[in-house]
């Protein structure tokens, strides 16, 4: 079956029934790798996509559900001001170490900071207490959003 999806602001044609998970569009039938399988059950958070700006589990989101949704992937995040501004942020603070889950953890961040511009400490925790990461880089992740949210504040935009 034939499905349109708009995917980082380009319309994307796959062949593929409506039940295949986002996680395998985006990954197997159009070659965006940055989004990651993780636990295949919504756990770890390392699938996380926009949907118009909600944050998702591509692995629990079947494709036939999406609709005309804008999707954004981690390859694309870098083109919004809040994405440049996390994905600075997470390179100051050396977040990554082995990386993995951070394509999921920026796409949280992202939603979360679109919400809720100047987060404290609770409102971080709470939005990316689905985003498990192995290496143990909470703090340094923290603090990232924090840096990117002040800079939002002080350029003047949230979006």
């Amino acid at each position: 079956m034939a499905v349109e999806l708009n995917i980082n602001g380009r319309i994307e044609h796959i062949d593929a029934p409506p039940e295949m998970p986002l996680l395998w569009a985006l990954r197997d039938e159009l070659g965006l790798v940055g989004t990651k399988f993780g636990c295949g059950a919504g756990l770890c958070g390392a699938c996380t996509v926009h949907l118009d700006g909600a944050a998702v589990r591509a692995c629990q989101t079947p494709i036939g559900d999406v609709g005309t949704a804008r999707i954004v992937t981690i390859e694309g995040i870098g083109a919004t001001d809040v994405g440049a501004r996390l994905q600075q942020a997470w390179l100051a603070f050396d977040v990554m170490q082995c990386g993995y889950c951070q394509a999921g953890q920026i796409m949280s961040a992202a939603a979360l900071l679109a919400t809720t511009p100047a987060p404290g400490d609770d409102d971080i925790d709470s939005a990316m207490a689905g985003n498990l990461c192995r290496c143990g880089t909470y703090t340094r992740i923290r603090a990232a959003i924090h840096k990117a949210a002040e800079r939002n504040a002080a350029e003047g935009s949230a979006g």
